[in-house]
């Protein structure tokens, strides 16, 4: 089921949760240990981060580095099928620029096609953690309008070779990122917003946030948006804090901003306990002003954990 169609279809607030493939070396247990706990909650849909592959130098014994390709996580891809048919429950795995020239992303596309999935949350992706600025594969996409072209090219019947044989329009709802509190790389917010509006009007059907705090800044954001005709679905997406190293790492990682109070809440706290007891109670809170604006879902990021994102959807949604 299109992500549009469950939105459509509920009457209330649903929530959703975003999932990181296990590291290498590690099995499919590790995810369902995390998120079975959350699926008896019933959540809307799974989205399935996508890690691009890692480049790493390692030294010869003629002393010359040589690049080799790590790959830290197992395929998005895979992943999202197992997730699909154990819990018979919608996945919307990121399709990124990154990594990707335009046959491989066909080619994933189709494989996606082939699976039954038909969500995608359609990212350019970030650079690599040698780059200072993002640079496309050979022949790739450079931003995530193009990437979301080829998408809808393929909903079209348009595949990259014209003697393509039986090229059978696919059938893709896709996703797009939004930033409430602008992309960083975006000179200022109506920039941002009409770019977005540039994907929307190529067929981008629904939004979900990055990360933020204040929820201000989310609703001034859906306001702004409206006003400058996306009609879309636009999910907030809420992360709970929980270490204290939070603090910096995540506005550093995110360029997301803590509001004061939530500042001198953490501060107060003299382990990560006490800050994961914050966490929550700040999500909890977020959560509930959100439903009260009239989101029609809210997308929790996991990161991996699933302890303190149950306790949220427990006080927000179990009532």
């Amino acid at each position: 089921m299109k992500i549009t169609d469950v939105i459509k279809n509920s009457n209330k607030t649903q929530f959703s949760l975003e999932i990181l493939p296990p590291l290498k070396g590690q099995d499919i247990e590790v995810i369902r240990t995390n998120i079975d706990p959350l699926i008896k909650h019933g959540p809307a849909f799974i989205s399935i981060t996508y890690h691009r592959d890692e480049v790493a130098y390692h030294k010869r014994a003629d002393g010359y580095l040589e690049q080799m390709t790590v790959r830290k996580r197992p395929g998005t891809v895979a992943l999202a099928a197992a997730l699909m048919y154990r819990y018979n429950i919608p996945v919307v795995p990121h399709l990124i620029c990154g990594g990707f020239n335009r046959e491989e992303t066909e080619n994933e596309l189709i494989d996606l096609n082939f699976l039954g999935i038909d969500n995608l949350l359609v990212l350019r992706g970030d650079p690599q953690k040698c780059e200072h600025t993002f640079k496309p594969k050979e022949d790739g996409h450079s931003n995530a309008l193009d990437l979301l072209k080829q998408v809808q090219n393929m909903n079209s019947g348009s595949y990259l070779s014209k003697d393509q044989v039986n090229a059978s329009p696919t059938h893709f709802s896709s996703g797009i990122a939004a930033y409430p509190e602008k992309h960083p790389e975006a000179p200022n917010m109506k920039y941002d917003i009409d770019y977005m509006k540039q994907k929307v009007d190529n067929g981008a059907e629904f939004a979900i946030t990055q990360m933020f705090f204040d929820n201000r800044k989310y609703m001034d954001f859906v306001e702004e948006c409206a006003k400058a005709g996306v009609n879309i679905p636009i999910i907030p997406g809420i992360k709970p804090v929980s270490m204290l190293k939070h603090l910096n790492l995540l506005p550093q990682t995110f360029q997301t901003r803590f509001p004061e109070p939530l500042v001198e809440s953490i501060l107060k706290c003299k382990t990560n306990t006490d800050v994961r007891k914050v966490g929550i109670e700040w999500a909890v809170k977020q959560s509930e002003e959100l439903i009260a604006f009239g989101v029609p879902d809210i997308h929790y990021f996991t990161m991996g954990k699933s302890g303190n994102i149950e306790e949220v959807i427990k006080a927000v949604f179990a009532k």
